[in-house]
């Protein structure tokens, strides 16, 4: 889980309800710190899922469409994706956060939240925040993949 505490900025987030599968809503990743992806002149949200299912929804985005800056907490429990401004206000998929975010400031490579790492840092993707849209397709089809790969025996269980 990250440490959010002293990041200094105010966040708003939407947590979608906690579905009836074995997968739960992971903790956000809250609040900004002293960075956010180059070029960005306004803030970006930030969807926060299990690190099994981000790890694979990054995969996927990547083979399919394409995926902006990926973090992932120091502990391996939760991926968040970059999003474009105001994703929190609509956000509803279960088993997911949505994180309001402000103030992303240019020019640094320390990820954005206390604790965190990056997956895919900024500038090594080829757009600035991955669109909603392709997230939640990606994460859907994510969330079946790993239960027919637990179905079939090739993994433990997703929680």
């Amino acid at each position: 889980m990250l440490n959010t505490s002293g990041a200094g900025v105010t966040a708003r987030r939407r947590t979608a309800p906690t579905p009836t599968s074995p997968t739960s809503a992971p903790a956000p990743l809250t609040g900004s710190g002293p960075s956010g992806p180059p070029g960005a002149d306004r803030p970006w949200d930030l969807v926060t899922v299990p690190a099994r299912e981000g790890l694979e929804a990054v995969d996927i985005l990547r083979l399919r469409s394409e995926v902006g800056p990926v973090l992932h907490d120091r502990d391996g429990d939760t991926v968040g994706f970059l999003v474009p401004p105001g994703t929190w206000e609509s956000w509803d998929l279960p088993g997911s956060a949505c994180t309001q975010t402000y103030n992303p400031v240019r020019g640094t490579d320390r990820p954005p939240v206390i604790g965190a790492g990056w997956v895919l840092p900024p500038g090594s993707t080829k757009v600035l925040a991955t669109a909603p849209e392709e997230l939640r397709d990606a994460l859907g089809e994510a969330a079946r993949t790993l239960r027919a790969a637990e179905r079939a025996g090739h993994v433990s269980g997703l929680g």
